[in-house]
């Protein structure tokens, strides 16, 4: 008699709308991309919080940092305070004094701008396309966009980087900001990323790269030609 009370009540709260919510267990947790915070600094914070692993894969080259392509404000690694680096004169601000050449093997594709690459000497270091900039993951356009730049320089293809006087050499990340060609492929890697339709024109504290008119040639052209992310993106 007492279990038929129970169940009765039970089943008049329910039909009240009374009932008591249940926590959802810990598999129904939401994945997060980057594409879900509006700066870096966001992303890496969430990043930190998350503990050990990556779970919700931020950081796709390992190196600490959190959605790098996100924008400001930014954080480095361990880091909680947000700094503005985006026109503040800081060193990615600044015109290079000289030219840098090297010669590498890529490692990884990271996103569509952005490689890891094996340089002759050994080192490792992650690459920053000059002049474009790609869906950020999680966007329209993002898996589209890495999948075209494995394609133009699949891993373990040799790649020749240079660098542009108008630019600085590296960015906040101490990533490298280069031109990509291919050996044996394409000279410009980011012209065929526009060309091809996975970038819009980008220039950076109000210094456009060298190479801009070309790529913004390219962009139109993908654009009228409704190429890559011009298709249902942009």
């Amino acid at each position: 008699m007492h279990h038929q009370l129970v169940r009765a009540v039970a089943l008049a709260i329910v039909a009240l709308g009374l009932g008591v919510s249940v926590q959802a267990p810990a598999s129904a947790v939401v994945d997060r991309d980057c594409g879900d915070f509006a700066s870096q600094a966001a992303a890496q914070n969430f990043y930190l919080q998350a503990g050990a692993g990556d779970p919700h894969r931020l950081d796709d080259d390992g190196d600490g940092v959190a959605c790098e392509s996100n924008p400001c404000p930014c954080i480095g690694r361990g880091n909680t305070s947000p700094q503005q680096f985006a026109n503040t004169g800081t060193t990615q601000n600044q015109q290079g004094s000289v030219t840098y050449r090297e010669t590498g093997n890529v490692v990884r594709v990271t996103d569509g701008d952005t490689l890891r690459v094996r340089l002759r000497g050994g080192a490792h270091v992650s690459v920053r396309m000059l002049g474009i900039d790609t869906p950020e993951r999680g966007r329209c356009g993002a898996d589209d966009a890495t999948a075209n730049l494995r394609r133009l320089a699949p891993v373990g293809s040799t790649v020749h980087l240079v660098s542009d006087r108008t630019q600085a050499a590296k960015d906040r990340y101490g990533r490298l900001l280069r031109y990509v060609a291919r050996q044996g492929g394409y000279g410009d890697l980011s012209f065929r990323q526009a060309w091809d339709g996975y970038t819009r024109p980008y220039v950076f504290g109000g210094t456009p790269v060298a190479r801009h008119r070309e790529y913004v040639r390219a962009i139109g052209h993908a654009r009228n030609h409704v190429r890559g992310a011009w298709k249902r993106c942009w």
